[in-house]
C-alpha cells in the first residue's frame, strides 16, 4: 500500500472554490482504480491549509491516476488556486 499526502495552502477567498471542486470530483478520484481511501483534512491552525490523505494499492495505480484525464482537469484547476506550492509526499506503512 502506497500513502499520499498532498498539502496545500489556498488563498482564503478561494477556500470556497477549492471545496467546491474537492467536492465534485472526490467520488471519481475514489473509483480510480486501485483508489482505496481519499479523506480531505484541514490544518487546525491555518484554516485556509488543506491536506488530502489517500491510500493507493501501489506506485504504480497512482501513477496511472496522475496521467487520468480526470487528474488532467483537477490539478490544473486546484493548482489556480494556491497561495504557495504544494507539498506531496508518499510513505508506506513501516
Amino acid at each position: 500500500m502506497l500513502i499520499r499526502i498532498v498539502r496545500m495552502t489556498f488563498a482564503p477567498a478561494r477556500v470556497p472554490e477549492f471545496l467546491a471542486l474537492f467536492r465534485e470530483t472526490e467520488h471519481r478520484i475514489r473509483q480510480q482504480p486501485g483508489c482505496r481511501h481519499l479523506e480531505l483534512w484541514q490544518d487546525a491552525d491555518h484554516p485556509a491549509t488543506y491536506c488530502t490523505h489517500s491510500r493507493w494499492d501501489d506506485a504504480a495505480a497512482l501513477d496511472a491516476y496522475r496521467q487520468s484525464a480526470l487528474f488532467g482537469a483537477v490539478w490544473p484547476a486546484t493548482k489556480q488556486l494556491f497561495a504557495a506550492p504544494a507539498v506531496a509526499f508518499s510513505v508506506v506503512p513501516a
